[in-house]
């Protein structure tokens, strides 16, 4: 047994039931196996636990560099923790450390595991979906993996209400494979992705970043938040890429 496996039975699985009772919706969809992307709404801190643990496979996330680095005895068990479960190191500092970074993830799907991901970038600061960042749109046209969308709500225990974790379609976007870094091809991609989250988690869409809002509220300044009907609406869905 993988210590993965040990933490999610043992730890992971039971707390996450006895504090949020959760109710799990469409677990069939979730490919047996292969690479996957699991993109999903973040309204919580708990939503890295909720989702992996009700996820019927095994499942990493991409995180900071800096829990792998032992500083002290706190950090160390951190480090050993991320580590054994298979967490990814993501470098944030930017330039080719990052770029590194994101081949860990690029190799990590290409071997046939599943990466979890939140499109926006950082908890929704009220509740609301937000605008999706790029990276799930780069990722799945890099390796063909398909994006699987979950949907999560009520994940901040304790809570009377019970959590739900919605388990989407598998969302194929093959087509666009050879599109490579067309920047409206990876916003289609992105706000499609972004449209089938919110089908499932039933929250309302702001067409800006959270991290944006997050940064004004913050600094006291008010920013305009206008909510939309759909991600991307309005903007038309781009020509395939053409393939000799």
């Amino acid at each position: 047994m993988s210590y993965y496996t040990f933490f999610k039975r043992a730890l992971f699985k039971p707390l996450v039931q006895v504090l949020m009772r959760p109710r799990l919706e469409g677990t069939e969809r979730v490919p047996l196996s292969g690479g996957a992307l699991v993109a999903g709404n973040h309204v919580s801190g708990w939503d890295t636990l909720v989702i992996p643990a009700m996820l019927p496979r095994q499942m990493t996330f991409p995180a900071k560099a800096e829990l792998f680095v032992s500083r002290g005895p706190v950090s160390r068990v951190v480090a050993w923790f991320v580590t054994v479960v298979g967490i990814l190191p993501m470098d944030r500092s930017g330039g080719r450390a990052s770029a590194s970074s994101m081949d860990v993830v690029l190799d990590a799907l290409r071997a046939g595991k599943v990466v979890g991901i939140f499109p926006e970038g950082t908890r929704s600061p009220d509740g609301r979906l937000y605008r999706g960042r790029t990276g799930v749109a780069r990722l799945a046209l890099a390796t063909g993996v398909p994006v699987i969308p979950v949907g999560v709500q009520h994940t901040h225990p304790p809570s009377w209400r019970r959590s739900v974790v919605r388990f989407g379609e598998p969302l194929d976007f093959s087509a666009y494979a050879g599109a490579g870094n067309d920047r409206d091809v990876l916003r289609h991609v992105t706000d499609e992705v972004m449209a089938a989250i919110q089908a499932l988690s039933g929250q309302p869409y702001v067409e800006v970043y959270a991290s944006g809002v997050k940064a004004a509220l913050r600094e006291g300044r008010e920013v305009e938040a206008v909510e939309v009907e759909r991600p991307g609406l309005g903007r038309t869905a781009p020509p395939l890429p053409h393939r000799p």
